[in-house]
Parts: C-alpha cells; structure tokens; sequence
C-alpha cells in the first residue's frame, strides 16, 4: 500500500509540475504610446546648468520658475520631449519626495538621476505595475491654479505617478498630459528651434554595476526588447532597450574607463543623454565653439556621432547624431 500511495503522490506531482509549466503567462502589459519624456536634469545653480547648456552646447533654454525649494528651465525637443533643468532654490521651500533623493545623491552637485516616461493610460499603467507586485506613489497633479494650465474644472496640466521604490539603478515616473493650450503649444514650437539644430531625445543611458539587473526590470516593466550594446566612446557595455520609439541604454563599465570613473565618483546615474540633430555638421560646429575643442566623430549606436565633453558642467554626456537613426535598437520594436 505504500507504494501505491508514493506511486500515486509521484503521479500527482507531475500532474501539477505539468499544469504549472502549460499555464499561461501574464498577459504582456500594453505598452501604446509610450516613450521616454524628459529627464531631470541638476545643475550647482540655475544659471551656470542654462549657460552651459546654451553657451556651450548651443540649446535654446525656455523659461520655466521657482517652485517651493527649487527652481527650473527647460529645453524642448519635437514629440514633446524635453530635458528638465533644476537647480535649489536658495530658499528654505519643501522639496518634493523625488528632489530629495535626487539631492541625496548630487550633494548640490550636476547630475541626473530620476527620468519619466510618457503614457497615454496613466491609470492602467499604474494599475498593471501595482499587479507586477511593484510599488508606486498615488498618481498627483498640477494644481488647478497652475500659470500654464487651462483653469479650475479643467485637466491639469499634468498628472504622474513614481515607481516608489524604483526597480531600476535611477529613478523612474510616468507622466500624461492632456492637449495643450492654444498659447502655450505656440511657446513650445518657438522654445524648440534650437543653435545647434537639436530635435529629438532619442536615448537615456542608465549607468550602473549591474546592467543585467536594468534589462531584467525593464522587462518586468512592460520593455523586453533588448539588443547587447558597446559603447566604446565612454568603455560601458550593456543593452539597448526599446521604448516605444526611444531607446534605454541599461550599461555598466567595460573595464576602465569614463564609465568606470564615472560611476566610482557618483555611483548608479544617468550617465548620457542621446540628441537627434537635422544637421551633425552644425552641431559639432557649434559644440566645439562652445568648448574651444576639437571633436571626433565615431560609429555609434546610431551611426555618425559624436560627443560633447559636458560631464563637468552638466554630469552627463550629451551625445549628438543624425536625427531619426535607430540608436542601437534594430529589430527591437516596442
């Protein structure tokens, strides 16, 4: 008999290993209309991150304003795209939760490190991330009072919600907007006609000791598409992740190198940023005006490139390329 009953557990137990290998996964979280947004991007004040940024690297900066503890400005790119520009304040205004730790890590200093990807079913996104088993901030608003919003009874400007703690090596937020006002889209196409001929952030480049530990989450995260990437320029390697048009760039050091130094000194980063220009010639013109340095050009992930020797003023590379190349990420759709 007791074999019997051993011979019957066995049989049992290969039943439920079977059943539990055929069950279906989880269906794939949908990922439509998605895309990087913005980084936010530190600066030691606000006026030394804008004249590098215009001075130096040729970006036309738009106006932005002092909110509780900090202060910002912007650089706008097409599809809505942007690069945030803070710095402190100089008052004794609350930071927000984001700040503070983005403050925790800088010192004071340049440098991002939390970036947000645009979608167009914020609730849904939420909700789908909560079921992952991830935790994420309660989604919040402008105020109904913003300057740059349509009034009371109205969208807000905004609405996001963080990914509290972050699964990945920097801190990650998604973000919807709803149309904007008539003037204010006016404001935008003017604050995107840029020196230097930017027009798109293409690629956000996640620097870290682990990059496998990036591809992984980002997958959890709704982005499996992944292509092994080298970066030689900066001595990383890593994986290039779609995200709806734009890309992730998930890296770690390849021995030593800028990427090494970079993360000894300020740890897990966004270390780069990737910039879509209509005309490399220009770019680099003005780029080496503004530095008073020569620059070479290299095959990067999105054929001729080159890049600005920004990681003292800003604590990132700014990359430039020809716009609407596919940044390292070919056959890997999102």
């Amino acid at each position: 008999m007791r074999s019997l009953t051993s011979l019957a557990t066995a049989v049992l137990a290969l039943s439920l290993s079977a059943f539990a290998i055929a069950a279906p996964a989880p269906a794939p979280r949908p990922v439509a209309g998605e895309r990087l947004d913005h980084a936010l991007l530190w600066g030691r004040s606000l006026d030394q991150i804008s004249a590098a940024m215009s001075v130096k690297l040729g970006f036309q900066v738009a106006p932005g304003r002092a909110q509780d503890g900090l202060s910002n400005r912007y650089v706008r790119l097409d599809d809505e795209r942007f690069i945030e520009l803070l710095a402190l304040g100089g008052h004794d205004g609350a930071l927000d939760p984001g700040a503070q730790a983005d403050q925790a890590a800088l010192h004071g200093g340049a440098g991002a490190r939390t970036f947000g990807i645009h979608t167009d079913a914020l609730d849904a996104t939420r909700a789908a991330l909560l079921a992952q088993g991830l935790s994420a901030t309660p989604v919040f608003s402008a105020a109904a009072d913003d300057p740059d919003g349509t009034g009371p009874g109205t969208a807000p400007r905004w609405s996001l919600f963080a990914l509290d703690p972050s699964p990945l090596s920097s801190r990650l937020f998604f973000i919807h907007y709803p149309p904007a006002r008539a003037d204010i889209a006016a404001d935008r196409r003017i604050a995107r006609e840029h020196a230097n001929g930017a027009r798109e952030l293409s690629a956000l480049w996640l620097l870290s000791a682990d990059a496998e530990a990036d591809r992984a989450q980002l997958a959890r995260l709704g982005y499996p598409h992944a292509v092994p990437v080298r970066l030689a320029q900066i001595g990383a390697r890593g994986y290039c992740v779609a995200v709806g048009p734009t890309r992730l760039l998930a890296l770690q050091p390849d021995g030593d190198g800028a990427a090494a130094d970079a993360l000894r000194l300020g740890g897990a980063q966004i270390a780069g940023l990737s910039i879509g220009v209509s005309d490399l010639a220009r770019a680099q013109r003005r780029v080496e005006r503004g530095y008073e340095h020569t620059l070479t050009r290299y095959d990067g992930l999105a054929g001729a490139s080159f890049l600005a020797p920004s990681q003292d003023d800003l604590g990132l590379w700014i990359e430039f390329h020809e716009r609407g190349k596919t940044a390292g990420c070919a056959g890997a759709g999102g």
